[in-house]
């Protein structure tokens, strides 16, 4: 029986969630679901949590809540629950009063606001230009790419430029490796004059062929053989140009993205 995990926030429950997948991902063998409770503002919002988590409670699924949340009188509510309450703002709030000698400003979302007008607008154009040259295509726009992610189709380039782009505000294009790019000894023609900016995505060629038997099963794209001789070509080339890469194969999007940013800071091209 999986554990009910709730998010409960007042605002979009992104953080809690992050910080609840963060300290929960540490116990791998519990077997947990989540239920995002999102904008859980009032009195009768957060009694609706603790009904739902009292009728899980009397099935013998404790239930766990994670909270943001910065009403007083939600929280106080939530702690009436039948679950282990995880308070993920207040006491820390607390700290960083007495650090700051300052009380601080609560307001719901506060992070999310649109203060940050400039890095929301550029995070914007980021997604949009991944989008615009995602698996090949925009290849003209690649010498204003900040990294173009290399690697055979379904290597997890789209996902991470979406990521980067999202979250870093970084310029991220991908360009698949694709049969014919293989008989050449070289790049493919598109990413010659960008050498610099390429960082390769490799996977192991069974996992490559769950994922493509997923897709298109029965095919040549999905069998072993083509997976193995694409991978093998592809860590080839790589090792050839001495192009940076990292081994999606048991990576998530974070692991790869962080690769990523790691590369641009060591070249200059990204400051923090």
């Amino acid at each position: 029986m999986s554990r009910p995990v709730f998010i409960v926030s007042d605002h979009t429950g992104l953080t809690a969630e992050n910080i609840a997948r963060a300290l929960l991902t540490h116990f791998p063998a519990q077997p947990l679901r989540y239920l995002r409770r999102p904008f859980t503002t009032d009195m009768a919002a957060a009694q609706s949590v603790v009904r739902e988590a009292e009728t899980l409670a009397a099935r013998g699924e404790r239930p766990l809540i994670f909270t943001t949340t910065i009403h007083p009188d939600v929280l106080n509510t939530l702690r009436t629950a039948p679950a282990q309450v995880f308070d993920l703002l207040t006491e820390n709030l607390r700290i960083l009063e007495q650090e700051f000698a300052e009380a601080p400003r609560l307001e719901a979302g506060g992070h999310h606001d649109m203060q940050d007008n400039e890095a929301y607008l550029s995070r914007m154009e980021a997604l949009d230009f991944a989008l615009a040259t995602d698996d090949g295509v925009g290849d003209r726009q690649y010498g204003l790419s900040d990294v173009i992610l290399v690697g055979v189709s379904r290597a997890g380039k789209t996902p991470t430029s979406l990521f980067l782009a999202l979250q870093h505000g970084i310029r991220a294009s991908n360009y698949p490796l694709a049969e014919d790019d293989f008989e050449r000894d070289g790049l493919p023609a598109p990413l010659q004059a960008h050498r610099d900016k390429l960082f390769g995505l490799t996977i192991d060629p069974r996992r490559l062929h769950a994922i493509r038997t997923q897709r298109k099963p029965g095919s040549k794209y999905a069998s072993i053989e083509q997976c193995e001789y694409e991978v093998r070509r592809t860590n080839t080339l790589f090792a050839r140009l001495g192009i940076p890469s990292k081994d999606t194969t048991s990576a998530s999007v974070e692991e790869i993205a962080a690769g990523v940013l790691a590369l641009l800071r060591q070249s200059g091209r990204l400051e923090g």
